[in-house]
């Protein structure tokens, strides 16, 4: 895997990925940031939500889950002092389907963190990354 990123003044970047799409990474605005994009660090989050999510769904697709929709809020703690790395992330999941299981919700966040999602494992190898879910049955 190949990324590039690109200055573009102040403390603003385009990123471009190996397959073609491009992104704007932004700092914010006490360091001189224009507030056009996430920041770094808001990005990892982002990637591990994306990775997570990608896993649960397809984990619960194959248990002949009725999903309908997954959306996985996190919430994060940084060290105070540089480097600021995340010290805790939690990963809360709203999975919303027919009839879901929660034996089959809960197995598939835990394959997910421990075995699947290689995000939620780079980031837990310096952070404590918990995580808790609810289920919303739709009609």
């Amino acid at each position: 895997m190949k990324v590039v990123v690109g200055w573009k003044g102040d403390v603003l970047f385009a990123g471009e990925t190996e397959s073609g799409h491009t992104v704007l990474i932004d700092g914010p605005p006490e360091a001189g940031g224009r507030n056009q994009g996430p920041r770094p660090m808001e990005m990892l989050l982002l990637g591990m939500g994306a990775c997570s999510s990608v896993d649960v769904i397809s984990i619960l697709k194959k248990s002949r889950q009725d999903i309908r929709d997954c959306r996985v809020e996190i919430d994060s703690k940084r060290a105070g002092e540089a480097p600021k790395i995340f010290t805790d992330i939690h990963l809360h999941y709203v999975v919303s389907g027919r009839d879901l299981k929660d034996k089959s919700v809960a197995r598939a966040i835990e394959l997910s963190a421990g075995k699947y999602c290689s995000a939620s494992i780079m980031l837990g190898a310096m952070a404590k990354v918990t995580h808790d879910f609810e289920i919303v049955d739709v009609e």
